[in-house]
């Protein structure tokens, strides 16, 4: 037989299903568009339903404080989801970087989680990336930790958001970030540089040579070449950014319940 919850406990149930659907709204894999919405409410349902039995629930009363507990409980979820999602980002910002001198800038593809455009060799790392992540299991690791979320995030306490910590902490993430999807991108970069460079010196000693016409297939070859020998380095540096992305998460929470 399946156990109800009792009535007394279904506030306290609301806040772990808020939570939870909260995540998934931001986190990468599970937010993405083309995921049917009853799919992403429904299995947030049932990853509530096991949460419940398996955390310590305190009898909450329906009043005021439970309306802040709720907006509490959706913010928490969006910005861990979000964190997540904002070291991801960097693949795509490494592939920005790559599309630029690559000569790909001004042709972009349809994101399908957030439905903007992104670069395209940004949008093609992404999905080796996340197709990388699944083949790992890593998605098992992203609920895991919305489920470890209440050992340092209790359901009836609020998250002092006014920390100067926190704000520190978003702002260093994005540094972070930045400097990831540079580390990234540097073998291609740096190698496209190289070629303009040796571009510029064959047009001032041929100027009878077309460099513009040369130049541009030039650079799609070579940046290709060096993605094919760097794609190696390529996974290792997803596999650590995965890393990175958990303990972000976790430094992220510990600040959220005042560790």
């Amino acid at each position: 037989m399946i156990s109800l919850i009792p009535l007394e406990s279904v506030p306290a149930f609301l806040l772990i299903l808020v939570r939870v659907t909260s995540f998934f709204v931001t986190v990468p894999i599970f937010s993405y568009r083309n995921i049917p919405s009853f799919f992403k409410i429904g299995f947030g349902f049932f990853l509530a339903w096991m949460m419940y039995y398996t955390i310590d629930i305190p009898v909450i009363p329906l009043d005021e404080i439970f309306l802040l507990l709720l907006l509490k409980e959706a913010a928490v979820g969006l910005l861990i989801g979000l964190i997540a999602f904002i070291i991801l980002s960097a693949i795509q910002i490494a592939g920005g970087f790559i599309d630029y001198q690559m000569g790909f800038a001004i042709a972009n593809v349809i994101d399908p989680q957030t439905g903007a455009q992104s670069p395209l060799m940004g949008q093609y790392l992404y999905t080796i990336a996340l197709l990388f992540l699944l083949a790992v299991n890593a998605h098992y690791l992203l609920i895991d930790g919305i489920f470890y979320s209440y050992q340092f995030i209790e359901i009836d306490r609020f998250v002092p958001f006014e920390n100067e910590s926190i704000v520190t902490f978003v702002m260093s993430t994005f540094n972070k970030m930045f400097v990831i999807a540079f580390q990234m991108a540097i073998p291609v970069v740096g190698s496209l540089f190289l070629v303009d460079v040796a571009l510029g010196i064959i047009a001032r000693t041929v100027p009878q040579l077309n460099v513009f016409v040369v130049g541009l297939p030039l650079k799609i070859l070579v940046g290709f070449v060096i993605l094919f020998v760097s794609m190696a380095i390529y996974i290792m540096l997803v596999r650590n950014l995965f890393d990175l992305l958990l303990q972000t998460m976790r430094g992220l929470m510990q600040l959220f319940g005042g560790v």
